[in-house]
């Protein structure tokens, strides 16, 4: 299925993936962030042309005088970098209030153009949004035309190339649901994220699959190698113990040390114990997780394992 099917279909759904992203620790990098700045170039761009066609339309209907005169290039600071703008004038007039309305509304807006790269949600939906932002009316075509540019910017975060800057990579599959006409249907997403030197998580790449079996969890490790993530440097890889994933590493990334998530060995042992117990338990499983060396965490075991049973 292709990377664009919807999953998220709604901006808030969006937004509230991407706050608990960056809750997390988590850091885009730098992926997505030239993308974004072309495709905010190109619609702030368009917006100005079809500012000053509309200007012109009305002086045509009004049976006034003046002409195009060129361009003459703006630099925007944004969140997402610096853009460089070519705006379009006539003899008296120049279409600034485009700008201006970025400006007023700068974060909002970057914030709708990260969504567009949130796990295949519909360009339209925020290409609707962000015409909105801007301030200008919306018509179908010109709601297409920024879609087919998001459409492009997220499909060349999913093709570009990477590197091996990490010491560690993290391997998960995320299930998200949403409700169909025939009930809630569940469906996984891959996730590769990059542990980097300065301790900041990166989100490295992430795709829609039909389940997280060994052929699939392939695909997507290999399309992460095809493109330069070829495993030199990693210290280790950390997974979540599934089976698909655990049989298709040693095909990609071979002879690279791999550790189970600590997040889901603690998850899972939780589920064993009785709900009382379950902070205790927890606080001597961190006691093991943070040890300041092995042979700290091998007696925090130890310690662990040779416990009396809780009382109830």
């Amino acid at each position: 299925m292709s990377q664009r099917t919807a999953t998220i279909t709604s901006l808030p759904m969006a937004f509230e993936v991407v706050k608990a992203m960056q809750a997390d620790g988590l850091d885009w990098g730098d992926g997505y962030r030239p993308l974004g700045r072309q495709a905010l170039e190109e619609i702030i761009e368009g917006q100005m042309a079809a500012a000053v066609d509309c200007y012109l339309d009305q002086l045509e209907a009004d049976d006034a005088a003046d002409r195009r005169n060129g361009y003459y290039q703006r630099r925007l600071l944004t969140e997402l970098g610096d853009i460089e703008l070519h705006v379009p004038r006539t003899r008296r007039y120049s279409p600034t209030e485009v700008i201006r309305a970025y400006a007023r509304r700068t974060r909002e807006i970057d914030r709708v153009i990260l969504a567009g790269f949130v796990l295949g949600l519909s360009t339209r939906k925020v290409g609707e949004t962000l015409l909105a932002l801007l301030g200008r009316s919306v018509s179908p075509s010109t709601v297409s035309q920024v879609a087919k540019t998001l459409d492009a910017a997220v499909a060349a975060f999913h093709r570009r190339p990477l590197q091996n800057r990490y010491k560690a990579l993290m391997l998960d599959g995320v299930v998200l649901s949403r409700k169909t006409g025939a009930g809630a249907l569940r469906r996984p997403v891959l996730v590769a994220l990059g542990l980097r030197h300065d301790g900041k998580k990166e989100i490295i790449d992430f795709r829609l699959a039909a389940s997280e079996s060994a052929a699939e969890w392939e695909k997507f490790l290999a399309d992460l190698y095809r493109r330069g993530l070829s495993g030199e440097g990693l210290d280790m890889i950390c997974v979540d113990g599934g089976g698909g994933l655990l049989a298709a590493l040693p095909g990609i990334f071979h002879g690279i040390p791999v550790q189970r998530c600590w997040a889901h060995k603690i998850r899972n042992i939780l589920d064993k114990v009785k709900k009382a117990d379950q902070p205790a338990v927890k606080r001597a499983l961190h006691k093991i997780m943070n040890a300041s060396n092995a042979p700290a965490a091998r007696a925090a075991a130890r310690k662990f394992a040779n416990r009396q049973p809780l009382r109830g």
